[in-house]
């Protein structure tokens, strides 16, 4: 199996939190990198929204993932369900830069609540969502051209409705790497 790491230890530098404060919430996360990885805590606010979100900077250039079929997430979790949401240069996401939240491609997944996850997130398994909404355009994941990364925790799962095991109050997540895998 081919893999490549993307991220690992101090080479989350530079992810930063993106709550739903932006949308009038109360949500707070913080990010925090180490040599163990990246550490993201959490109090996250139902009323006004409900998420809380690390994602990586702007990948200048874009990375090209074509050789590779999917992410693998290592990562101590705390046993709630998340998303990976990836951003992509391409001319359907230049489009939506006009609107705000943008289009993302995203997968959910479960963590463990003690001990380590290794999450397998396969491109042919991301949907395309605007703000939790799911996109019901013919349009396909574009692994050459992923300019950002972000892991999501969300009161709505990635068909747009509730996240049936979404609890308020606070989180703890390691992602200690992530590597693309064939």
């Amino acid at each position: 199996m081919d893999t490549t790491t993307l991220f690992r230890g101090d080479g989350f530098v530079g992810w930063q939190a993106l709550n739903d404060t932006i949308m009038g919430g109360r949500s707070q996360g913080h990010c925090h990198c180490g040599s163990w990885g990246l550490e993201f805590t959490a109090q996250v606010v139902r009323q006004g929204g409900g998420f809380v979100s690390c994602r990586s900077p702007q990948l200048t250039p874009p990375l090209d993932l074509r050789p590779f079929s999917a992410l693998r997430l290592v990562m101590n979790g705390d046993g709630r369900r998340y998303k990976l949401g990836l951003t992509c240069n391409d001319p359907v996401s230049r489009a939506s830069a006009l609107i705000p939240g943008g289009l993302r491609w995203v997968s959910e997944f479960d963590t463990v609540a003690h001990g380590v996850s290794e999450v397998v997130a396969p491109f042919t398994a991301l949907r395309p969502v605007v703000r939790a909404k799911p996109v019901a355009m013919p349009i396909r994941f574009d692994a050459q051209r992923v300019s950002r990364l972000q892991v999501l925790y969300s009161r709505f799962n990635d068909s747009g409705g509730e996240n049936p095991g979404f609890q308020a109050g606070p989180l703890r997540f390691i992602l200690h790497a992530v590597e693309a895998i064939n």
